[in-house]
């Protein structure tokens, strides 16, 4: 037996074991965000299994993806596999033989059930382009709650293609109590001497010892519930690896030739990345359905419509559509179809034919596509992600304060899909961006007959949010429809019958859409000898600013003294600066501020 590592927790607030849990679950799902070498797992199957005296064993096993159709036909096998599993680790421990380590022993004492949570996962390592593609690799996972500890078993096909639990590379994550509020968390090894690093998915021991140790101390006391859903919980992970490096590759080359300001890497890829997961979420629905014909869509502000031009090419047909053209449009061809035109929510912008509407990063629109979707046919469906904070009318106002901005506007965004007749689904995507998010809408719930009926409670919704802004619902995920009188309530009696109908053409009169010209106002478009000016007058007052801080350097036996400048506020800088600079800095997003974060180069903020 040989012990990795270990290391002392301290928790004064009793969030222990409970964080430990927390953080183990955190590297069975995301283990990329302590080994960079992987993209990802794949929780396959996962359940509580039971081991009584001589082997006997009850699996009881969860499906992880999806609740109908081709996720729930995958689960099933991957619980299959499991539960084979399972067999052969009670198997071997009943008989004593085989190579599974003396640290599993402990799991059956005499005259005790012992129950576990077992979890089949795939590790999925980041594709490199200068090495050839590493395959996916099986591991099953044993936890022992009662014990505290954690096993991980690595997996191998045999000649047959089954799996079967290897000898190297087996290691256990073990929690202790030492006293009160002190705890130990170690890593421990069984066959030290057969361990295989292959660089990758399995690390050298003193990585786990080191890395991986420090990291799971260090959520276990830090680790709070997530706002969020966790990372592509609504389809399969190992697909989405497998074809998000397809299209990355057959895509690269966009990046080379990108015309727009905007920084391409982080465009292009995130436009994949979106594209990947609508693809496989499409292809699931077309198995669910028993559909052969790939669906169409509508991406509303489409911006740069580089999302459009990858589904279009992927075979779905479909168009973009935005208020403003950009450079690129000229370069995508034929085959992708965009249009320059501005969006009314209105009776003259529904898309009946259309199986799917689109908004990503969609701006003032992103409220909107749930209620065009739900006016344009029964079967129109939605995809949103959203980003700027927008209602029907203009920005979003805050109502909750017990909540984080972000979830607040998703929870509202989410409610108008309930609102609009949805079964309102959420998900994150793995982009590059801290706004990721999505909203998907795939079903209703009410049926066909109902439609007049949804249709007047999403008016009377809207007409609410427009005429009393500061009241708000902070309803749950759960809405049913037949409680529509509830929603309408907010405004706090209903108005009158002839205010209630849709409005003819234009669903809100007061709707601004965005300009068809861009305005920059992120302090980028100020003359350079401006920027350089403030810039300068900042850093000489920080320097000149008393009292002088420095910094001391021996070099060569002699002192060479540097100033660093002080801290100060922005309150004090701006009062330094004549009234004419602030006036045109006042005129830019974030104004002074903005300018000082974009020349970081110079100056650190601190505290906001």
């Amino acid at each position: 037996m040989g012990l990795v590592g270990t290391v002392t927790v301290r928790d004064g607030g009793a969030a222990l074991p409970h964080g430990f849990w927390a953080a183990v679950r955190v590297w069975l799902e995301k283990p990329q965000v302590a080994n960079r070498r992987l993209c990802g797992a794949a929780i396959e199957a996962e359940g509580t299994v039971a081991l009584l005296e001589g082997g006997e064993e009850s699996p009881s096993f969860a499906a992880v993806w999806g609740s109908g159709g081709q996720g729930e036909r995958v689960a099933s096998a991957g619980a299959a596999e499991l539960g084979r599993l399972w067999r052969e680790v009670c198997a071997q421990l009943s008989s004593g033989h085989g190579h599974l380590p003396p640290l599993l022993t402990p799991w059956a004492g005499p005259g005790r059930r012992a129950e576990f949570r077992a979890v089949l996962r795939t590790l999925l390592p980041r594709a490199r382009q200068a090495d050839p593609p590493s395959p996916p690799t099986k591991e099953l996972t044993v936890q022992d709650v009662y014990n505290g500890t954690v096993t991980f078993l690595p997996l191998e096909a045999n000649s047959e293609g089954k799996y079967e639990i290897k000898k190297c590379n087996i290691y256990q994550i073990q929690l202790v109590c030492i006293k009160d509020e002190e705890w130990s968390v170690s890593i421990v090894a069984p066959f030290p001497e057969d361990w295989f690093s292959d660089g990758i998915v399995y690390p050298k021991l003193a990585w786990l010892g080191n890395e991986l140790l420090s990291k799971l101390a260090k959520w276990s006391v830090e680790q709070k519930p997530s706002e969020f859903k966790s990372t592509l919980s609504l389809i399969s992970v190992a697909k989405y690896s497998k074809v998000y490096q397809d299209l990355k590759e057959k895509y690269k080359e966009v990046v080379k030739v990108w015309p727009e300001v905007t920084d391409p890497e982080k465009f292009v890829y995130e436009d994949v990345a979106i594209a990947t997961y609508l693809l496989i979420l499409w292809e699931e629905e077309r198995k669910e359905k028993g559909l052969t014909k790939k669906q169409s869509f509508v991406d509303l502000g489409c911006g740069n419509g580089l999302l459009v031009h990858i589904l279009n090419n992927e075979g779905h047909s479909g168009r973009g559509i935005d208020v403003r053209r950009r450079k690129i449009w000229d370069m995508y061809g034929p085959g992708t179809h965009l249009e320059e035109s501005t969006i009314m929510p209105g009776d003259t912008h529904l898309f009946p034919d259309t199986d799917w509407l689109i908004g990503n990063h969609s701006d003032e629109l992103t409220p909107w596509i749930p209620v065009i979707a739900a006016r344009s046919s029964y079967s129109c469906r939605y995809f949103v992600l959203p980003c700027c904070f927008f209602d029907f009318y203009g920005k979003y106002s805050r109502r909750q304060s017990k909540k984080t901005q972000y979830r607040e506007y998703l929870d509202f965004v989410a409610q108008v899909g309930f609102v609009c007749g949805f079964n309102v689904e959420e998900d994150c995507l793995r982009i590059p961006s801290t706004k990721r998010v999505s909203l998907i809408g795939k079903s209703r719930t009410y049926p066909p007959t109902e439609h007049a009926l949804i249709d007047k409670q999403i008016t009377q919704y809207i007409n609410n949010r427009q005429t009393c802004a500061v009241v708000m619902c902070d309803r749950k995920v759960a809405f049913n429809h037949k409680d529509h009188s509830d929603v309408c309530k907010e405004a706090g009696s209903e108005l009158p019958e002839n205010e209630t109908e849709t409005a003819g053409t234009i669903w809100m009169p007061g709707f601004q859409p965005r300009g068809k010209v861009e305005q920059i106002r992120n302090c980028a478009s100020l003359p350079r000898d401006f920027v350089d000016d403030v810039v300068l007058s900042v850093a000489n007052l920080l320097l000149n600013a008393t009292p002088q801080k420095s910094c001391s350097d021996m070099h060569d036996g002699n002192t060479n003294t540097w100033n660093q400048g002080e801290n100060l506020s922005l309150k004090e800088v701006a009062e330094h600066l004549n009234k004419e600079t602030l006036k045109r800095l006042k005129s830019e997003y974030g104004g002074l501020q903005t300018l000082l974060k974009n020349n970081h180069q110079v100056f650190e903020g601190k505290e906001g």
